[in-house]
């Protein structure tokens, strides 16, 4: 153990950067290379077939099958010219990876010989096996048909030798098994519904685009290492191991230097996310050592969810070729801070406006604060759904640990937009008027007053916090697919859009039947916004917080406001099936009942399969691993204590050896408590298994297998720090932490 563990750390010590070879090229020079973008399409597409595509993807037009074989046979040309022999489509099914089966180009050509070809049909439709896909219970095992369909409006790209097409999953009976379909169905309600109300403000609004862009938290750690570390190479996450005397407490690594050999690696991933399309933009050191951060250009939401998987598969290419492991779980070492993804999610319209960003004109104020409220109104309602979209075993180990946002969604405002609110809420015309004036502003709609750009402080305790011209939905987790959070989030915001149109609709109808109705100044359109906006500002009120979300009084403070304050993960995600989010799925045409009750059902499997990995690595751990060596450790002590006793007088020896008969003491109580915790910890998860119902099993397991796992690691953390150094078999976090 002694020299296999030393060799490692020394090893890691050792090593050189990777020398990386940057293409002679400026970045937008290379940028798209391995992408069949429209400037390929341009390139590569009849004319005709060009205009047709460009329509498919900008105006959702139905793609038939004459375009899709031209389009293929283009892409064949140009992924051949590319070295390309394969492909494959490539799609996000439960797992919160990627999946992808690789078909060759070559067919028969009936004369004893081979020919590469790639139609239309082979483009648009592939039938990958569904049974081994987590599906919830909509397919057997024994029912293995599913379906992979193209997205054209996500652009194909190529991996070494492999063309990927991304494409929805389906199963044999239409319902969705992966996260694209659903997102898609969310994006275009959340355009019909933003684009109706835009027309209020300006009728020649012809489609409003849902924004992302993710902030991607991730670890590295010495390949070596890792794989010295069972629990990091099986569960992601170390199950024991004492803080280091130094981790992140100076705060010296945060936009600290960036070390050589991280440096190398993340040139290496810059340079082959380029030129897949992802618009890499940030680099820099996170909080805690060894933890970095990586963040694009803001895209269209599809796109963006896609350009983050696949950055996630190619971290860990790349990292591995630098000696390297990326860790995405959301809180690998305990004692620092985990790992986010912070989702920036805005609004535009086809004319360029972004609807969350204050104006320069009174109706464009307007329009800030119908969409600002409507947001608040969706994130209020639906703040429990919103909340287990990015709830996972690991993620609830980040959440509320006074480095993320708590488990209780709230958004942040600030104090000039706070002040905005209450002011259209609560102030009658004279006083608004007069408000305006104290500001020094000339405005044609008192109600509204002139806003700057980035009119607010951050608050990192906000889980959705506005920034500026944006939210940031904060809590999302490292290693989760950011589409489970765009569903539900562009689904709540579109169902608040559409209920609110259809208030104001029907409030103009009332003002308009008014005889004693006349205001030259103002539409009845313009007062009946105002009524709809000051009742909805009074009634999302409780979902506005802008102090400190780790506090215990704002848990209390939150149960009172009516928001959801549940901490544990299986009963988080019940609320995909309260009848508030079914209906609001269904009448969007997001996601069927059958179909959430479906997801429950993966989530509830898959939130229990995570914690009986880690019990059952932790009881390998503790009995195969630190209880031998702790035994041995104390045989060392026992031979002592008997060869103190042989040369000193047993007065002398009793005090010479009061220290090793402590430790002697103690490593006999921890490690019997380490073999009692672990039999407990055995029958527990034996029982739990017992229980058919998913959701039942879940939650056997949260409360009943995963609290021994803390108690168990309590004692081992105690035994490294007493347990001779040379014996301890596991890298310790001063290791972890700390290669360059």
């Amino acid at each position: 153990m002694e020299a296999l563990r030393f060799q490692v750390v020394g090893e890691a010590f050792k090593k050189k950067p990777l020398d990386v070879k940057a293409p002679s090229e400026r970045p937008y020079e290379y940028f798209g290379k391995k992408v069949f973008n429209r400037e390929k399409m341009y390139k590569y597409l009849p004319k005709d077939v060009y205009e047709k595509m460009v329509d498919v993807i900008d105006n959702g037009a139905r793609l038939d099958r004459a375009v899709a074989d031209s389009v293929a046979a283009a892409m064949k040309q140009w992924a051949v010219e590319n070295g390309v022999t394969h492909y494959t489509h490539w799609f996000q099914p439960l797992t919160e990876g990627t999946a992808e089966k690789h078909d060759s180009f070559i067919e028969h050509d009936g004369k004893g010989g081979m020919v590469e070809e790639f139609t239309g049909k082979l483009l648009v439709q592939q039938e990958p096996d569904a049974s081994s896909f987590p599906s919830g219970g909509i397919r057997s095992t024994f029912e293995a048909r599913g379906y992979s369909a193209w997205d054209p409006t996500s652009p194909v790209f190529i991996i070494d030798d492999t063309l990927c097409i991304p494409t929805v999953f389906i199963s044999y009976s239409g319902e969705a098994l992966d996260y694209k379909a659903p997102l898609l169905k969310a994006l275009h309600a959340v355009n019909v519904a933003a684009t109706d109300v835009c027309h209020y403000f300006d009728p020649a609004v012809k489609k409003v685009t849902s924004n992302l862009g993710w902030e991607q938290e991730y670890f590295l750690v010495d390949e070596g290492l890792y794989a010295a570390r069972p629990d990091l190479l099986l569960t992601g996450r170390t199950l024991m191991g004492h803080d280091s005397a130094k981790n992140q407490q100076m705060d010296d690594h945060y936009f600290g230097a960036i070390p050589e050999r991280v440096a190398a690696f993340m040139r290496d991933l810059e340079i082959q996310a380029l030129e897949l399309g992802v618009p890499c933009k940030t680099r820099h050191n996170e909080v805690a050592p060894n933890q970095f951060e990586l963040a694009p250009i803001f895209e269209e939401t599809n796109l963006a969810v896609d350009h983050n998987m696949m950055l996630m598969s190619l971290m860990k290419r790349v990292a591995r070729k630098h000696g390297f492991r990326v860790l995405l779980h959301e809180k690998p070492f305990a004692g620092i801070n985990g790992s986010g993804k912070h989702n920036n999610w805005s609004l535009s319209t086809d004319n360029g406006v972004l609807l969350h960003a204050p104006g320069r004109t009174p109706e464009a104020n307007l329009r800030f604060a119908t969409f600002i409220v409507e947001t608040l109104m969706g994130v209020y309602k639906h703040n429990g759904l919103l909340k287990a979209s990015i709830m996972s075993a690991t993620n609830a180990h980040r959440l509320g640990a006074n480095e993320a946002p708590p488990a209780i969604i709230s958004s942040f405002l600030g104090k000039q937009l706070t002040e905005l609110l209450d002011h259209i809420e609560k102030a009658d015309k004279e006083d608004l008027l007069a408000m305006a004036g104290k500001q020094g502003m000339k405005m044609d709609i008192p109600e509204i007053p002139e806003l700057l750009i980035d009119n607010t402080d951050r608050n990192r305790t906000s889980p959705f916090a506005f920034t500026g011209n944006r939210f940031e939905f904060r809590a999302v987790g490292s290693e989760a697919n950011c589409a489970s959070a765009m569903i539900a989030l562009n689904s709540a915001v579109a169902e608040a859009l559409v209920d609110f149109k259809k208030r104001v609709d029907a409030r103009v109808a009332e003002i308009s039947k008014k005889a004693e109705f006349s205001d030259g100044k103002h539409s009845a359109t313009f007062h009946a916004i105002i009524e709809v906006l000051r009742e909805d500002i009074k009634t999302c009120k409780p979902i506005r917080f802008d102090g400190n979300g780790y506090s215990d009084e704002w848990v209390a403070e939150a149960e009172k406001r009516g928001l959801d304050v549940e901490k544990s993960c299986p009963k988080i995600f019940e609320r995909y099936l309260d009848k508030e989010s079914i209906a609001m799925f269904e009448s969007l045409g997001v996601m069927t009942k059958k179909e959430l009750e479906a997801r429950n059902e993966v989530k509830w499997e898959t939130y229990t399969k995570k914690i009986q990995i880690e019990a059952r690595v932790l009881g390998d751990l503790s009995m195969n691993h630190i209880i031998p060596v702790a035994t041995s450790y104390q045989s060392q002590l026992l031979k002592n204590v008997e060869n103190m006793a042989a040369v000193f007088s047993a007065d002398k020896a009793g005090k010479l050896s009061a220290r090793n008969l402590k430790l002697i003491e103690e490593i006999a109580e921890r490690t019997s408590v380490i073999e009692t915790g672990v039999e407990e910890l055995v029958n527990a998860r034996k029982k739990a298994n017992k229980i058919d119902d998913e959701h039942d099993k879940a939650i056997a397991y949260h409360d009943t297998v995963e609290p021994k796992l803390d108690e168990i690691r309590y004692q081992i953390d105690k035994l490294e720090l007493i347990v001779d150094d040379a014996l301890w078999p596991l890298p310790k976090y001063r290791e972890l932490l700390f290669i360059r």
